[in-house]
């Protein structure tokens, strides 16, 4: 930290004291590592100090997270340090989570579950034992609002042959995007992946 008095004669005169900070600091949070610039503005009278970020500037690592790249623009132009590090708290915690599902399923289905760049994919493939051509794909993503609130939000995506489609007279595959939210709000994220795995599963059909 390096510290700066802007105090001028006139505000000397008025007991008001002005104190420039400059601070930096490096940091990491699991596998995202950081560095934050920023200074601090305090103006000191005899009723009150008061202190403002005037300027902000995060460095990170290159990361293949597109969404942290978005939300560290976001808090460098809010100039918000506390919405930086509560978001990128619960950004790591989903990332874990997702890993943690992710590699449970891959060991516990490892001839149907397959994810294209090991536990740390952002979707997971689930492919039918007994009916080649036919499989799902999950896609999840971890979201930062304009606000900094982290959630998950998961999409499914289906992979079959073109003549299943031209039979499927109920629309199954065509809802089946639509049907996977309803069945993550009933069941929550586990249980509606295990749900989708064990339809797809030999030992279950």
């Amino acid at each position: 930290m390096k510290t700066e008095d802007l105090t001028s004669s006139e505000m000397v005169g008025k007991d008001i004291k002005k104190v420039l900070q400059r601070h930096r600091l490096s940091g990491n949070c699991h596998m995202i590592t950081f560095q934050l610039e920023f200074q601090i503005l305090e103006i000191q009278t005899k009723e009150n100090l008061s202190s403002v970020i005037t300027d902000l500037n995060i460095i990170m690592e290159p990361t293949e997270h597109s969404e942290l790249s978005e939300f560290v623009s976001r808090a460098e132009e809010r100039r918000d340090l506390l919405m930086f590090f509560q978001s990128l708290h619960f950004f790591v915690e989903w990332y874990e989570y997702r890993k943690h599902t992710f590699k449970y399923f891959k060991e516990k289905y490892p001839d149907t579950v397959h994810l294209s760049e090991g536990p740390c994919s952002q979707s997971m493939e689930v492919r039918s034992t007994s009916r080649p051509g036919f499989g799902l794909v999950i896609v999840w993503r971890i979201r930062i609002d304009e606000e900094g609130k982290v959630s998950p939000k998961l999409d499914l995506l289906t992979k079959v042959p073109q003549r299943a489609l031209e039979l499927d007279k109920n629309r199954v595959i065509e809802t089946a995007p639509l049907s996977f939210r309803t069945l993550l709000g009933v069941l929550g994220i586990e249980a509606a992946l295990e749900c989708l795995i064990k339809m797809l599963c030999t030992e279950n059909n």
